[in-house]
């Protein structure tokens, strides 16, 4: 006999289990066998029979069990959850605890399980009561779905008493309706949930040849964005976020909530992100109770737009959900993505469907040749042929002679067992017997029979309208309830809350916020970058802290803005100790952090002898005086900078003067030298931008405003910052332009009549109501035209014929009057509806821009013409070539001079 079965290795070393007693050699036995293999089969059990659900049905075993249990007990009445879980411990092997939690999440997805009591709340995260106090039954869409006796495949429970099914005949999407999750040893599985009436019609299109998408939606409601969803496969990434409104200037309500978060827990996240400053708030009220309802009260003089951007930059108002398809098929796990779990679904439910149809095709066929054997037995005295036989044998025999002259027609042989029923038919049915009745139930079964083949002949129509009953029936109440909508970005940095000071010791050379006996600067927040500029011609961005080091003599520092290309530096610099001296205009687009910047030609010893940050690009007039020396006979002159081009941060610049400057002095204060900016709205993430997306609404200075009005006739104009958030029900977005009249067509609630007004808005800053406030009042057509023309269809009268369309020209019919004005009676006439047609023409006069002011382009700024433009590359032909076209004269020894 093997005396190391396992192949058991002695090894030296401290004790292990299974250490011999004698110590003096220290050889030790390592017991391995069982113990190599546990593992492997620990893992193997976790992944197949708790963590993963089976592609067939969509459960995992103890959701499978505890459905079985249910049907066991169904009785159409309610049952106690703790004996369902009682029940359902017949055929599971763990423990009550894990059983109740399973049937809890199964029962608040309201979907398999009609619950009684209190199942707990998934938007406020409590917990189901105890499950002594709480009742279910199955629902009416599990009968209907999930259960078929005579198509189950059934095995034996873990003790072996019991049989419990190996998968259950779910003739419905079901993984993708409830979805899944579930941690095994070395794999994972996140299927989410999917809509009920989109999977079936999902479904309908797969088996009608169509291509089909299907995209996640959740119980909680919110808002998706499901770019990135990839099909539900490792990689993907959904974002999901609360459903956040303004309720009014200052609060702001939550009404949904992202999936897989409650109420608890994203309270806690927006008061967190409160005490670190990253959003300021007065208090949270939590009004949840059938629906979600979080009130969010923000101090006065904070942007309600900026406050929604903060919440899903900085708390649980944002989620980002990524999604795993594993699920197990033929006991190994499979990775697959969402659209072919819905194929092969759908796919067993063809099959589950034809094998119901085939038994119910045996089972009719097997009715009916008995229906027909009875019929033939009784009709034709048969049972009389054994009156004389005293053997049971004979009696079988003289049945089956009997039967013989009349069974032609029947669909199969006559068994012994078909005989034996007969035998067993009592004399008061025989005496009872309806010759009429018999052939109208043999004739039902043959129509049966016929539709139940026509069912098998044409399979995919009759799995077609199974999915359609199944909406039919069950559609009603499951809508999708989140919404799918493209995100835009948001950057922290653009809408945290300025909730630290930063300070500057121009001096020695430091910024930080804890240097606060020195130089205030501004407010920041710990998340932003800050660019300081040096008298020795440095630049450096650096993120904020307590204390930092930039070098001494600090002339400039702000929070930096990344892609800001409207602030232009406008600097005058010393090459060296007795260089000339160069001017020059630049922007910062973007930058290493903690890299430091030669701004100024390189030569040792250089230093800034002028510097402004302009935020609109402000070009101003300075006054240079130079020191007397030699023969020079102008020793003061005026430097304008608009007369400069903007160029990147490493340009050299042009020279002003070859001598020495004994001082700079500011002249004349500058104006904005940059176009007005050019503002776009993307209509699929519904926010402003000036990267060229969506809709061009038009040029905009510093003074310009947008004209907003909604469906509910609100209007008002607002300055066009990029944080802007827009109501779905908006109706006009456009540049306001103050001297142009607005006409609104609405109907009148109280009148019941169309009313017309012309009016200009007077106050921009006070929002205010279009039409009046009756309850039933609403704006029809609002027109932003110089000169509107409406075209008026009316409705057909009983016993007259209907009048012609009238058009009306607008700007004729009304003159301007205020806002507030009710405006004049459209028509009398029953109206059908009123449609805008092509505006009279009409030449509104040019804005006046101050000659003062040179637009240049904009795109120029940000080129680097000494090394390398934003993006890295080096300067083309044509950008050099435009450059030097546009730079001063040169003296004799090709210096650049401005004096």
């Amino acid at each position: 006999m093997d005396e190391n079965p396992n192949n058991e290795e002695e090894i030296t070393g401290p004790d292990y289990l299974g250490a011999n007693e004698d110590t003096s050699g220290d050889t030790i036995t390592k017991v391995t066998g069982m113990y190599r293999d546990w593992f492997l089969d620990y893992a193997s059990y976790v992944i197949l029979e708790r963590a993963v659900p089976a592609i067939e049905d969509g459960f995992k075993p103890v959701q499978r069990r505890i459905m079985h249990s249910l049907k066991d007990l169904d009785d159409g009445r309610y049952n106690k959850v703790a004996n369902i879980v009682g029940h359902t411990m017949q055929y599971h092997p763990h423990g009550d605890a894990s059983i109740a939690d399973a049937m809890v999440q199964i029962g608040q997805k309201d979907l398999l399980i009609d619950t009684q009591g209190n199942w707990g709340n998934i938007l406020t995260g409590d917990r189901a009561a105890a499950s002594r106090y709480i009742e279910a039954r199955l629902s009416k869409f599990a009968l209907d779905v999930v259960y078929n006796p005579k198509i189950t495949g059934w095995q034996a429970s873990y003790d072996g008493r019991r049989k419990e099914p190996i998968n259950l005949p779910v003739m419905f999407p079901m993984l993708l309706a409830q979805g899944a999750e579930g941690i095994a040893v070395g794999l994972s599985t996140k299927v989410l949930p999917h809509n009920f009436i989109e999977l079936i019609e999902a479904s309908i299109k797969h088996l009608q040849g169509k291509r089909f998408t299907i995209l996640p939606d959740f119980p909680t409601g919110g808002i998706m964005d499901a770019t990135n969803y990839n099909d539900g496969l490792r990689g993907g990434k959904i974002r999901s976020r609360a459903r956040i409104v303004q309720h009014d200037k200052n609060t702001l309500a939550i009404n949904e909530i992202p999936f897989g978060s409650n109420t608890s827990s994203l309270i806690d996240s927006i008061l967190k992100a409160n005490d670190k400053g990253k959003i300021k708030i007065k208090k949270i009220e939590d009004n949840t109770a059938a629906d979600v309802e979080i009130l969010i009260h923000i101090p006065s003089g904070i942007s309600p737009d900026k406050t929604i951007d903060a919440l899903y930059a900085f708390t649980n108002c944002e989620t980002s959900i990524s999604p795993l398809g594993c699920v197990i098929e033929d006991n190994k796990p499979l990775f697959v993505g969402v659209t072919e779990m819905l194929r092969r679904s759908t796919d067993r439910t063809v099959a589950l469907l034809k094998s119901e149809l085939e038994i119910q095709l045996h089972e009719l066929e097997e009715q009916w040749h008995y229906a027909s054997l009875e019929r033939i037995f009784i009709e034709n005295r048969i049972y009389r042929d054994i009156e004389e036989e005293e053997t049971w044998e004979g009696v079988i025999k003289a049945i089956d002679i009997g039967l013989k002259p009349f069974t032609k027609h029947l669909k199969r042989a006559v068994t012994e067992d078909d005989i034996v029923r007969l035998t067993e038919i009592r004399i008061k049915r025989i005496s009872k017997f309806d010759k009429d009745k018999a052939n109208q139930r043999i004739e039902s079964l043959d129509d049966n029979i016929v539709q139940v083949k026509h069912h098998l002949n044409n399979l995919i129509e009759y799995a077609i309208d199974h999915f359609k009953r199944l909406k039919k029936e069950y559609g009603d109440g499951k809508e999708r309830k989140t919404e799918i909508r493209v995100f835009d970005d948001i950057e922290a940095t653009k809408v945290v809350i300025r909730n630290t000071k930063l300070y500057v010791n121009r001096e020695e050379g430091f910024v930080g916020t804890s240097l606060k006996r020195d130089e205030y600067v501004t407010d920041c927040s710990d998340i932003d970058d800050i660019i300081v500029f040096t008298e020795s011609g440095v630049m450096m961005v650096t993120k904020v802290d307590a204390k930092t080091f930039i070098g001494k003599g600090i002339l400039h520092v702000a929070v930096f803005k990344k892609k800001d290309k409207r602030t232009i530096y406008n600097m005058i610099y010393k090459d060296g100790p007795k260089g000339p001296t160069y001017v020059k205009r630049f922007n910062v687009t973007g930058t290493t952090r903690d890299k430091e910047y030669d701004l100024t030609n390189g030569s040792k010893g250089s230093s800034a002898l002028y510097f402004t940050a302009n935020p609109n690009g402000e070009a101003e007039v300075v006054t240079v005086l130079l020191r007397q020396s030699g023969s020079i006979k102008k020793l003061k002159f005026d430097l304008d900078f608009a007369d400069q081009l903007v160029k990147g941060r490493n340009s050299k610049g042009n020279i002003v003067t070859k001598y020495s400057v004994k001082r700079i002095e500011l002249k004349e204060k500058g104006l904005s030298t940059l176009k007005p900016r050019k503002i776009w709205f993307d209509d699929t993430v519904q926010r402003l931008n000036v990267d060229e997306r969506g809709e061009l609404l038009g040029e905009f200075r510093k003074e310009d405003r947008l004209l907003i009005v909604n469906q509910k006739g609100v209007m008002k104009t607002l300055i066009p910052e990029l944080t802007l958030r827009f109501d779905d029900d908006m109706i006009v977005l456009e540049k306001w332009e103050p001297k142009k009249p607005i006409t609104a067509v609405y109907w009148e609630g109280e009148k019941e009549l169309f009313y017309v007004k012309r009016f200009i808005i007077e106050h921009p800053d006070k929002e205010e109501f279009i039409i009046t406030e009756h309850p039933k009042s609403y704006l029809e057509r609002l027109f932003t035209d110089y000169r509107p023309v409406a075209e008026i269809v009316f409705a057909k009268n009983r016993g007259k014929d209907r009048q012609e369309n009238m058009e009306v020209d607008l700007e004729e019919f009304i003159s301007i009057k205020g806002i507030s004005a009710m405006g004049n009676q459209l028509t009398k006439d029953k109206v059908l509806e009123i449609n805008a047609l092509a505006p009279l023409p009409y030449e509104a006069p040019e804005p006046v821009v101050p000659e003062e002011i040179e637009v240049i382009d904009e795109e120029a700024v940000g080129a680097d013409d000494a090394s390398e433009n934003e993006n890295g590359s080096k300067p083309t032909s044509e950008e050099n070539k435009k450059s030097n076209e546009e730079e001063p004269p040169t003296d004799d020894e090709g210096q650049t001079l401005l004096f």
